[in-house]
């Protein structure tokens, strides 16, 4: 290993003398594992609610808020994590608005603060989440309270985006700073990207339609239970399905 990074395995290595040798006999050397949608930091374990952090449900579009300020880096999580070979982690804020706001990549590595753990160089990601949890955070809260609600907010939140897109570009005077159409301009702009928790096959696609409208692209459908069903979509569109490993058919 060199700078924490497997170099080279096996008997007849070319190593400077004095390295440590471990007797790897029976055991498992893999790459480190990344973690794409984490909450660790964000939602501590053991937590109690002064330290539940992961979810701004106040409205249905905070894409303003990111998750690096919510990220607590002494959760014991973070070790336990370590321990079973996970290395590096995307931090999404939770699934309960139609924009989340910003996720944050680390590496799992000890520190006091995040800026000790962000991935030198990796891109923010914008939480959306369609379906069932909006409706459930919303339904009763002024809305969305229909999966058709939830398309409209998509829309209307793009449409105020490009429009303070074409202002900042405009050659008369800049708008005010907004944090919220900051993250949503960066989407369009190609520099933020998309994580989208989704789980039905057709909202999945009704996604990659809102998609083409604005000209942006979805990077990942995370949870996407139906994803093998349009497997063959997702492949001509380049889209990843961030998937459980279990525990997964609960929620549709």
């Amino acid at each position: 290993m060199r700078d924490g990074k497997i170099v080279a395995v096996g008997r007849d290595i070319d190593a400077p003398p004095g390295v440590r040798v471990i007797d790897a006999t029976g055991k498992w050397v893999t790459p480190g594992v990344i973690d794409s949608h984490s909450h660790l930091g964000d939602y501590p374990a053991p937590g109690v609610d002064a330290v539940s952090d992961g979810n701004e449900m106040v409205n249905p579009n905070t894409a303003e808020v990111w998750a690096e300020h919510s990220v607590w880096p002494q959760d014991p999580q973070f070790d336990l994590a370590r321990a079973g070979g996970i290395t590096a982690l995307q931090i999404l804020p939770g699934s309960a608005n139609l924009f989340g706001g910003r996720g944050v990549t680390v590496k799992n590595v000890p520190s006091v603060t995040v800026q000790g753990m962000k991935f030198p160089g990796a891109p923010y990601g914008l939480k959306m989440a369609c379906g069932e949890n909006p409706k459930r955070v919303y339904g009763q809260r002024g809305g969305p309270a229909t999966r058709m609600g939830n398309v409209a907010g998509y829309r209307t939140g793009w449409i105020r985006a490009a429009q303070y897109l074409e202002d900042m570009k405009s050659d008369g005077r800049r708008p005010t700073r907004d944090l919220e159409l900051e993250t949503l301009a960066g989407v369009l702009e190609g520099d933020i990207l998309v994580q989208h928790h989704c789980y039905r096959a057709d909202e999945m696609a009704q996604v990659i339609d809102v998609a083409d409208e604005f000209g942006y692209k979805v990077s990942s459908f995370h949870h996407a239970v139906e994803a093998y069903k349009i497997g063959e979509l997702l492949k001509e569109r380049d889209i990843c399905a961030s998937i459980w490993a279990d525990w997964w058919g609960f929620k549709l």
